[in-house]
């Protein structure tokens, strides 16, 4: 039995991210002097954008 054309992955799954894992983000934000993880809450960070390049 073959597999119908609409079903394949092929490699289109790997698309580009739109935003930051939240991991990437702190590390971002103490970077840019903007989170103290011994002051700072880890939940509720603004959603930064994947730098291009």
């Amino acid at each position: 039995m073959s597999l119908d054309r609409s079903l394949k992955a092929g490699g289109k799954l790997a698309s580009k991210r739109s935003v930051m894992t939240r991991g990437e983000r702190i590390a971002k934000m103490v970077e840019d002097k903007r989170f103290d993880p011994k002051k700072d809450r880890p939940t509720g960070l603004p959603k930064t954008l994947v730098p291009k390049g």
